[in-house]
């Protein structure tokens, strides 16, 4: 009886810390998948540890990346959960333990860019409405899952071919633009589409479709296209900006229209551009 008392208590413990931390991270501007994310390793390293926050060390720290790495957790996970208990620990309850540890680096991999052969493929193999309208959109304007999740009718002017994403990465708004072909399309859906939503893209209670949604609609359609490459939705950004680059388009321009701050963020389409490497004529040719 004592025992299940003192689970109880540790189980209250763990939640009240976690929901603190909840807390934190969405008055700090976090989005909800990075707040999931952290929260969820949060949880998890509490469970794997039956201490109080003021008993941690770092020694607890590296046990349980040491723990998750052999069970073959990645580079990329291990950097999201030390991210997520760097800010637990450092940022809510003020305990320096995490920056003497060091993560291998993550292998840096070539963003999946698609042909404009396979964008086509992707296009018909999807169903025309809804499901085509959303690839067709991250393709064209380049925007993310979460982006293309939250866009809002109110945010389109169709007159001027631009949209306002509104809060996106970093919490900072942009314009971006929108296709002909996409406006023509998306007006015929808007005249058929039976529920009333804010949202552009919206589930049948008019709620907002979530980013687990479009990445299964972007597999679906990848599976019955016949294309083997991993392509999510974020493949459909990589070849908005490496197409853009392809055609002449100006780095800048797209560095805006993607939303980085930094050019350097924007300048990896540079070493994913084929159709740009094979301009270049090898020395040999001109002996």
């Amino acid at each position: 009886m004592k025992e299940n008392n003192e689970n109880e208590q540790k189980t209250e413990y763990n939640e009240k810390l976690v929901k603190n931390f909840k807390q934190e991270l969405l008055i700090s501007g976090y989005s909800a998948r990075t707040l999931k994310m952290y929260t969820l390793f949060v949880k998890e390293f509490l469970e794997y540890h039956n201490k109080k926050i003021d008993e941690f060390n770092r020694g607890d720290l590296v046990e349980f990346l040491a723990n998750k790495k052999e069970k073959g957790a990645s580079n990329a996970t291990l950097a999201l959960a030390h991210a997520a208990l760097k800010f637990f620990f450092h940022n809510v309850h003020n305990k320096k333990i995490v920056d003497e540890i060091k993560i291998a680096k993550q292998s840096k991999k070539l963003p999946t860019v698609l042909t404009k052969s396979e964008i086509k493929e992707l296009f018909k193999a999807t169903k025309f409405g809804r499901n085509r309208l959303i690839l067709q959109f991250l393709y064209s304007s380049g925007c993310r899952v979460s982006e293309c999740c939250k866009l809002k009718i109110d945010d389109l002017d169709l007159r001027e071919k631009i949209a306002r994403i509104k809060a996106g990465k970093g919490d900072k708004d942009r314009v971006i633009i929108l296709s002909n072909e996409w406006i023509k399309e998306l007006k015929k859906y808007m005249k058929r589409k039976k529920i009333k939503s804010e949202y552009v893209f919206s589930k049948k209670n008019g709620k907002p479709l979530s980013a687990d949604t479009i990445q299964r609609i972007v597999r679906n359609s990848t599976e019955k296209a016949g294309i083997t490459k991993h392509v999510s939705p974020h493949s459909l950004r990589h070849s908005f900006a490496t197409h853009l680059l392809e055609s002449g388009e100006n780095i800048r321009k797209i560095q805006e229209l993607l939303g980085h701050s930094n050019l350097n963020t924007t300048q990896i389409y540079t070493k994913v551009s084929l159709t740009e490497l094979k301009k270049v004529k090898s020395p040999l040719d001109d002996l």
